[in-house]
């Protein structure tokens, strides 16, 4: 069997973990070291790794690291009985919420976390 865990590339570590413990619900395991520490839900480990802005991902690229808000087609859905509760929280913390849907299978909240990458928070 295959154990999924997710990595997320943030330029501030502290920033980071306060970010998905207060705004997602996530707990933490424990630190990897001084510039990772590791996440979880109920189904996913998080990392959470410092990164600098600006260093490359990949020796063979010449893509770097950016911060600013981007997108990906790979991206975390968090799944929450509270949408309205859990944006508010990722607002304050200094995410964004980018909009959303609802319909008769529920809603959909678009959101991004304070280092640019996207995310969705879906009732559950």
């Amino acid at each position: 069997m295959i154990k999924i865990s997710v990595s997320i590339d943030v330029s501030n570590l502290k920033q980071a973990e306060i970010f998905y413990i207060e705004a997602l619900g996530c707990k933490k395991l424990r630190d990897q070291g001084a510039d990772m520490v590791v996440l979880a839900t109920d189904n996913c480990d998080i990392y959470l790794q410092e990164k600098e802005a600006g260093t490359k991902p990949l020796a063979s690229s010449a893509v770097v690291r950016d911060y600013e808000r981007h997108w990906t087609p790979v991206h975390l859905d968090f799944l929450t009985e509270n949408i309205d509760e859990a944006v508010k929280k990722i607002v304050q913390l200094g995410g964004l919420h980018e909009g959303g849907e609802s319909g008769d299978w529920g809603s959909i909240a678009h959101c991004a976390d304070p280092f640019g990458n996207g995310f969705c928070v879906i009732n559950e």
